[in-house]
């Protein structure tokens, strides 16, 4: 089975490959198909994807949901860890820490970072992820820093 990377980097040439690739994200992992994401980017070091604005992610005061943004936070920085990881290692959530800056209305841009290059190793470490959620007009309107446990393989 191809990498994460490896599959975005060969539907990526194709036309409609980045939404085919975007769509088995969320085939794969269900949740996310929920905030309707398209995978911009996706790199070592770096994912970007943006969400439509729906009705289906606002909160009662018309606003996309905390809950949308940080489910936005965790497939980014799911994506950007698993293409920057080693073959050898393994990754899963550990916890997130999240900052709503302003109202999130409009279409919204998230963006992963990790705070150091990921390695090989013989044990496990965190390797913690900064997110930052930005909306049309380039500004911020949330932040998560996502807590990593990446772990060799069994």
């Amino acid at each position: 089975m191809p990498s994460v990377l490896a599959l975005h980097r060969r539907l990526a040439r194709l036309p409609l490959g980045i939404w085919l690739f975007s769509r088995l994200v969320c085939f794969k992992a269900p949740y996310f198909g929920t905030i309707r994401p398209h995978i911009d980017v996706l790199e070592p070091g770096r994912c970007e994807a943006t969400i439509p604005d729906r009705r289906a992610v606002h909160n009662h005061i018309g606003t996309v949901h905390a809950i949308a943004l940080c489910n936005l936070a965790e497939l980014t920085a799911g994506l950007m860890t698993d293409a920057s990881i080693p073959g050898s290692m393994r990754w899963i959530p550990k916890g997130m820490q999240v900052e709503y800056v302003k109202k999130a209305v409009g279409r919204l841009r998230g963006m992963a970072t990790p705070e150091f290059a990921p390695t090989d190793a013989v044990a496990g470490y965190d390797l913690p992820v900064n997110v930052q959620v930005r909306d049309a007009a380039d500004e911020i309107v949330f932040r998560a820093r996502i807590l990593m446990w990446v772990s060799p393989r069994r």
